[in-house]
């Protein structure tokens, strides 16, 4: 039985129905009523309730009374119908079965009868409810059959107007009423029979497997009864108060149908959420406990389960399409002081919290004609004080009392939109205008303040965060901890080797691949910057700062477990020797530990001259530090003194003896000396260039003694070789020499030539993977094609209303005409491809040609008689909103047949493009944002902008209407509220919408944000400024600290 949210009871039904005391002239109560036909009923009996409802095509009717089930069904003083005396012959069928059948057999069958009506009910009347709910399935159904036309099936209608007139009372009349009421109370007729017969059926099965449990004292038994018994009559109690409040209009799903009245959800649904599908439902187990049988529960858990199944697959997406409203997941509202009341004497006490805008004066966030002053950036970097006399006004604002103020302009962003001081001292009124108009703290505002992609649980897991990679971590030993076997001494060692072994690839080779990626595209910094909000002002800093402080705890994390995994490994290998005089373990033990010590103090003095900001190898990250290198301390001796490092590793390799701890060492040995190689040597290269010195002190001494002592052999060579013999040898060496030249420069010409071929072949060939794998689709197609002649199907594009040609901005609607024969399938469609594709754009870039007569994705399968004076049928298409596709391309439409792929007619092709800004600055970046954000300009292609705004809102009238409203049309009670707002603000209304932006500007702009920075941004201003930033962070150019 149906049931409703215990919010619903806050949603008004659509206010055109609404129920009204008779008044003495029933002509006046016509009147009354919103526009609409009115249709003619008998005139009710004085004091009478009046209820009106309202059919979607506008039609106002006076509702008939009309009875609940049992009443229709048991009390003998009301007329049957056919289906009442269907009804009541399948219940009397149940009882002579049950009586009829032994009880291990009747138990199988009514489990199997119950299923069979437990299933028509949650999905039979679940997936006819949600066709009627989306498309008035039903009522289109009857139509089409003609069940209700004297004309086609008079018969058929006769009966069932024979049928509803028995049921009902003398207010109704079935030729006045409309046909969507009339559809109703014939699936009320149905609905009888398959709740009653569910009912029923459950009973008889639990009446089947009764039984009285052994070992239960007699106390138990009575108790057991007395809460069954309970539960039974809550639960007739609280069908009854439903049904009280919803009446039947709810109960049998009405406003599948049409709209009565105002549905107040109060009494009984304040007691539970959706009282009749959860604790409506405690009788089954209460019939359980009376039973004793498991058989009876767990087929009652089932059942529930399978009512809970309805709710959420039919009945909650029906309410929300019937009584939701959308809401916007990111707006900008002014919070509000609660103390409305309050004197004079506590306005300020309660006054709303203002935000002073981040460049020191207070003011809103600058729209884009208050960014065309130029200035130079040596003004920029200038602070500048204005002694400024402005009449005091009384406004309540607290400086108002002073003769005089002091603006300090602070340092600013070269991208920032400044005010000249010379509008700044343009009048008293500008001046406290600008006071006024305050940035106004908002919820929006606070929640991104304070809240960044937060983790919760496991969700918005990022391992380049320093505390995820912690919880991560955690969570895994915990883990192993409890998972992990008890194991036997070898597989023990085993398990800590590979536990270390993975620490150190971890640690040198995970991590060295981060750091090379810093080293070239600054990876870190771009993963920070796309997936976290900054305030405006900090932009160009913070996603450095955040990704070095994580970097800086995951790196000394990750150190700390390679220490210790090895030395668990070490303490699992290690045992004391029995005798330290016999064999080498003293000689053994000793070196161990002098290699030890020589790790100490290398790392010691590696510190010592690197700091804090090498040891975390900083100049990865942040430019500003001077690139200076200075051969010093340990330095001077070695180039890489982290090699000697790895000597700790060989000594507890001698200490315990191990060959597995020596294996690890080797290991870790090697992937230092790549972490070397191919991450810190080749940043080294590439940030100090010819600076960087090829040969430390220690390998130099090491060159010029074997120089020396090379030369000192050679010289004693001449004396003993043959003349000849040396001749031969410095022609075959110069030879080499040669060779060895001409190879090393003739293979440099040909990476310098095949380069940038080997780049185009690359991007060809993604391309071609990516058309391939669109055209190897293997695509379903039509046998009846013979049929169709290709020739009298046509599509074409219909140009922009903008360009004039078929070249469409991003967001903008594409219409196309298509013509086809008039007997052509109901179910074809149209296809928005790339050009050469085999395979439809993904997110549903199609459109059916007749739309109506779809349900999503699924065709009706609604049939219409053919018409011999009509040769041909036209018509439009028109993709917007989440059937365009938001990326800039050549693309072609198709017009398919019957549902399938075989291809009736092509147009194409067209073109997809964005307007991108001739320079890098905030007056080019602020108006190309508009058409991207459904912010309506003057500027923008206002075709697309529409388009958005409609695909934002999901096509919901009411929410498009608030989007429209925050776009530009405000309503009375809006007014005060857009004053507070900045005009460059927007709403978001899905976090498709946000996507969709951050598509847009990483085409345009080639910056990557995540939907949850630009949802924390939702103004034009501050993402134009976040872009410019952003774009001069990643430049390499030092950011700019303002």
């Amino acid at each position: 039985m149906p049931g409703s949210q215990g919010f619903l009871r806050q949603r008004k039904a659509n206010p055109v129905a609404v129920s009204r005391k008779q008044s003495k002239n029933a002509g006046t109560d016509s009147d009354k009523t919103e526009k609409g036909d009115v249709q003619a009923s008998p005139t009710p009996a004085k004091g009478e309730e009046v209820v009106w409802g309202k059919t979607p095509d506008g039609q106002v009717f006076r509702v008939p009374t009309t009875h609940d089930v049992i009443t229709t069904i048991l009390n003998p003083s009301y007329k049957k119908s056919h289906l009442d005396l269907l009804n009541l012959g399948l219940l009397g069928l149940q009882l002579l079965i049950f009586y009829a059948l032994p009880r291990h057999v009747s138990q199988v069958f009514f489990f199997l009868y119950f299923a069979f009506w437990r299933t028509a009910y949650d999905a039979g009347l679940g997936w006819v409810l949600t066709k009627q709910s989306k498309k008035k399935w039903i009522v289109k159904e009857v139509q089409r059959r003609g069940w209700l036309n004297a004309e086609t099936r008079p018969e058929v209608r006769n009966w069932i107007r024979k049928q509803l007139q028995d049921k009902m009372g003398k207010d109704y009349s079935f030729d006045e009423l409309p046909i969507e009421y009339n559809a109703w109370l014939l699936f009320r007729q149905l609905v009888d029979v398959i709740l009653v017969n569910d009912f029923l059926s459950y009973c008889m099965f639990a009446f089947s497997c009764f039984r009285i449990p052994d070992g239960l004292s007699f106390g138990t038994h009575v108790i057991r009864w007395l809460a069954g018994i309970a539960l039974i009559g809550f639960n007739l109690w609280v069908k009854t108060e439903a049904h009280d409040v919803v009446k039947d209009y709810g109960w049998y799903w009405g406003d599948c149908f049409f709209q009565r009245g105002n549905l107040v959800f109060d009494g009984v649904f304040e007691l539970a959420p959706h009282p009749m599908y959860s604790v409506g439902y405690a009788g089954y187990y209460g019939l359980s406990l009376i039973s004793g049988s498991y058989k009876v529960l767990f087929v009652s858990l089932a059942a529930h389960a399978a009512q809970f199944a309805f709710l959420i697959f039919f009945e909650n997406p029906h309410i929300e399409r019937n009584y939701g409203q959308k809401k916007a997941i990111a707006q900008r509202v002014r919070i509000r002081s609660n103390s409305a009341g309050a004197g004079p004497s506590s306005s300020s006490a309660g006054a709303v919290p203002e935000v002073a805008d981040d460049h020191g004066i207070e003011s809103s966030t600058p729209a884009i004609t208050e960014g065309d002053t130029a200035t130079t950036e040596t003004d920029l970097e200038t602070e500048t004080e204005v002694e400024e006399d402005v009449q005091a006004v009384d406004l309540g604002l607290p400086n108002a009392t002073k003769p005089s103020s002091t603006i300090k302009l602070n340092k600013q962003s070269r991208h920032q939109p400044q005010h000249s001081i010379a509008s700044t001292m343009s009048s008293n009124a500008d001046s406290i205008h600008r006071q006024k108009k305050r940035k106004v703290l908002s919820q929006h505002d606070l929640l991104s303040k304070y809240f960044r992609r937060d983790t919760i649980t496991l969700r918005n897991l990022d391992v380049l965060r320093a505390t995820d990679c912690m919880l991560v971590l955690v969570i895994t030993y915990a883990a192993a901890m409890a998972l992990v076997p008890t194991l036997s001494t070898r597989a023990s060692l085993v398990l800590h080797f590979l536990h270390a072994l993975t620490w150190v690839f971890i640690h040198y080779v995970g991590l060295g691949q981060l750091l090379r990626a810093q080293s070239e595209n600054k990876f870190l910094v771009r993963h920070f910057l796309k997936n976290y909000h900054y305030p405006e002002k900090d932009v160009g800093q913070g996603p450095i700062i955040e990704a070095f402080t994580n970097w800086k705890a995951i790196y000394n994390m990750s150190m700390c477990m390679t220490y210790v995994s090895c030395l668990g490994l070490v303490w699992k290998s290690y045992s004391l020797p029995n005798d330290w005089s016999v064999g080498s373990d003293l000689l053994c033990h000793t070196l161990g530990t002098i290699l030890v010590g020589l790790h100490i103090w290398a790392t010691m003095e590696s510190y010592e001259v690197l700091g804090v900001f090498g040891w975390f190898f900083g100049d990865f990250f942040m430019e500003e530090f001077p690139a200076n290198l200075e051969y010093t301390g340990i330095y001077r001796y070695l180039n890489n003194p982290e090699a000697m490092g790895g000597a700790a590793w060989f000594g507890l390799a001698l200490i315990s003896g191990s060959k597995l701890v020596l294996s690890l060492a080797v290991v870790k040995h090697l992937a230092n000396w790549w972490f070397l190689t191919n991450v810190e040597n080749p940043h080294m290269r590439k940030l100090y260039g010819e600076s960087l010195r090829k040969d430390a002190g220690f390998v130099k001494v090491i060159k010029n003694v074997a120089s020396k002592n090379a030369k000192m052999w050679e010289s004693r060579a001449d004396k003993h070789v043959p003349s000849e013999l040396k001749r031969v040898v410095t022609e075959v060496k110069g030879t080499f020499d040669k060779v060895l030249e001409e190879t090393e420069k003739a293979v440099e010409d040909f990476i310098a030539k095949s380069g940038p071929k080997f780049s185009e072949v690359m991007q060809d060939t993604k391309v071609l993977l990516q058309q391939s794998r669109e055209r190897l689709v293997i695509t379903r197609v039509a046998n009846d094609i013979s049929e169709y002649d290709p020739s009298k199907y046509h599509v074409s594009i219909v140009p922009s209303s903008n360009t004039r040609t078929r070249a469409f901005h991003l967001g903008e609607p594409i219409t196309v005409r298509w013509q086809a024969p008039h007997k052509h399938s109901r179910k074809d469609w149209i296809g928005l491809y790339r050009v050469g594709a085999n395979k439809p754009l993904p997110m549903g870039m199609w459109l059916p040609v007749h739309n109506e007569e779809w349900d999503g994705d699924v065709p009706l399968g609604l049939e219409r008689t053919p018409s011999q004076s009509q040769e041909a049928e036209y018509g439009t298409v028109t993709f917007k909103g989440n059937t365009l596709p938001w990326l800039v391309g050549r693309y072609e439409i198709r017009y398919h047949h019957d549902g399938k792929y075989n291809v009736m007619s092509l147009d194409g092709p067209l073109e997809i493009y964005v307007d991108k800004p001739s320079e890098t600055s905030f007056q080019a970046v602020h108006p190309s944002l508009i058409p991207l954000s459904c912010k309506p300009s003057t500027t923008a292609p206002k075709a697309a902008s529409l388009s958005a705004l409609e695909s934002e809102t999901g096509g919901d009238e009411g929410a498009l209407g608030a989007a429209a409203a925050d776009a530009g049309g405000v309503g009375q009670e809006q007014e005060q509220e857009q004053e507070d707002r900045d005009p460059d603000d927007f709403t978001f209304w899905s976090e498709r919408q946000a996507k969709r932006i951050c598509a847009a500007i990483k085409q345009v702009f080639d910056v990557d944000y995540a939907p949850e920075v630009v949802v924390a941004d939702a103004n034009l201003t501050a993402l134009a400024n976040r872009i410019l930033a952003s774009k001069e962070l990643l430049s390499g150019r030092p950011p700019n600290p303002g």
